[in-house]
């Protein structure tokens, strides 16, 4: 198996898709992973991710954070709740950066309580 497909597939045969602006995607085509998308916003953003969701193709999709603006409120539940395909929403790489707490991300994936 080369390191491309070491990046791309995991020993069960999941597959990792990336979809968000140019910038991050590029970077994750950099590494190996081929399924990648780039969207702008708007309609798009939301037609894409509720495409690769619901492929049952994916593991893992990675998505830049602006798209979970995009996403209608059930959607977004759905996405969030899931864990196969487990869905990160990654920081944009544009404007405001706002990272998700560590004790945010634990419960939205692994639906546990961190406390400091």
């Amino acid at each position: 198996m080369s390191s491309k497909q070491k990046v791309h597939s995991d020993a069960h045969g999941g597959v990792i898709a990336v979809i968000g602006e140019r910038e991050l995607v590029i970077g994750y085509r950099l590494l190996g992973i081929d399924d990648t998308f780039i969207v702008t916003g708007g309609d798009d953003s939301f037609k894409t991710m509720e495409k690769l969701f619901f492929s049952h193709k994916y593991k893992m999709i990675i998505a830049s954070q602006f798209i979970r603006d995009y996403l209608p409120p059930l959607l977004r539940k759905k996405v969030e709740a899931s864990i196969e395909p487990l869905v990160l929403f990654m920081p944009s790489l544009k404007g405001n950066i706002q990272e998700e707490s560590i004790s945010s991300l634990a419960r939205r994936v692994l639906g546990i309580n961190i406390k400091y």
